[in-house]
């Protein structure tokens, strides 16, 4: 069950989940609307090793926008910070975004019941597009858990993206045992 937009309002003045900034005029029907941060990278390596801690480099996006170019991946980062205790979160692109050919997550759309934090996003374009800083890039569905949850992601002692970030985080694959 997807929770409507009274619920999220509901579950928000609970503390279940936080949502910073918070704006009202950003909550749809049934989702919230979030922004692109100031903050992009890209992988310093055109080569990635899925056994390497593959480095990247940030930079501020400018006032008046950057250019997004096919065929290389860039790590963005939602305006907004999130936490979510009871729900788990999806992240989606934007009608608007996708329909210039922007997608913003290759696979990791679901977040953790406990996560909190900003949201990386990895996006890629079908053709060149200018973005900017502030831009809506996507939305958040917030998702109704069956069961007990033994352990929060905030929680877990091998949670790899729990450090508190106003900037893309890279992958952290290396850290995984294989």
């Amino acid at each position: 069950m997807i929770l409507s937009d009274s619920r999220i309002l509901a579950e928000i003045e609970k503390g279940t989940i936080i949502i910073e900034p918070f704006k009202r005029e950003c909550l749809g029907t049934n989702s919230y609307d979030v922004h692109l941060g100031k903050y992009l990278a890209t992988y310093k390596s055109r080569v990635l090793d899925a056994k390497a801690h593959n480095e990247i480099e940030h930079f501020e996006i400018p006032k008046d926008g950057f250019i997004l170019h096919p065929g290389t991946l860039y790590l963005g980062v939602t305006l907004e910070y999130t936490e979510t205790h009871s729900h788990v979160p999806f992240l989606e692109g934007k009608s608007s975004t996708g329909r210039l050919g922007i997608d913003i997550h290759a696979t990791a759309g679901k977040g953790d019941v406990g996560f909190c934090n900003t949201w990386t996003l990895e996006i890629s374009v079908a053709q060149p597009v200018k973005i900017y800083a502030g831009m809506p890039i996507g939305q958040l569905i917030y998702f109704v858990v069956e069961g007990d949850i033994e352990t929060m992601y905030n929680t877990k002692s091998n949670a790899k993206y729990s450090n508190k970030t106003t900037r893309p985080v890279e992958s952290m694959m290396w850290k995984n045992k294989f």
